[in-house]
């Protein structure tokens, strides 16, 4: 009886001095979002393949992998309504992408925008060239933000006009 008494003390013992083995429930989220990031970085891949299969797009030389890791990529169509948005959107500017959908770009805009830029936008938009612009742009919560645009027309393999494309971060 005393060898199992002696085991007992040796093994409590031994636990007491155990340090930090279990987890804090803190590094689940963390946890939780890095999985969260990378199913929506492979759903917004997804969609962006299923939008060019639709409509055809020709062929481009844009690193759309890599850019969804370090860029908000926005899609509209040739009215410049919205068609797509990736889920980093939520972390430069506040809105999820459910809530621009079929809206038009200019939603971001507001008094502090510079309306030369936005005009020289614009422009290009309409003689359908590529343009890289830093403009003002507001947040849903109403604060401004540098934002680095890179836009480009996108064509099908016909050669039509189809969307345009943007990628944009924080400057």
């Amino acid at each position: 009886m005393s060898d199992l008494k002696q085991y007992e003390e040796t093994i409590a013992l031994y636990n007491s001095n155990l340090k930090g083995k279990s987890t804090p429930i803190s590094s689940w989220d963390f946890h939780n979002n890095f999985l969260d990031q990378v199913k929506n970085y492979y759903l917004d891949l997804a969609k962006l393949k299923v939008i060019a299969r639709q409509n055809r797009w020709s062929s481009n030389n844009w690193d759309i992998k890599n850019s969804l890791k370090s860029e908000v990529i926005i899609v509209t169509d040739v009215k410049l309504q919205i068609v797509f948005a990736s889920h980093n959107i939520v972390e430069m500017n506040g809105y999820m992408p459910t809530e621009v959908i079929g809206k038009s770009p200019r939603m971001f805009q507001g008094d502090a925008t510079n309306e030369a830029v936005s005009n020289e936008i614009r422009n290009a938009l309409l003689e359908i060239k590529p343009f890289k612009k830093t403009i003002i742009n507001y947040k849903k919560n109403g604060e401004t933000y540098e934002c680095l645009i890179r836009g480009y027309p996108i064509f099908d393999i016909k050669g039509q006009l189809s969307h345009y494309i943007a990628f944009e971060k924080a400057a």
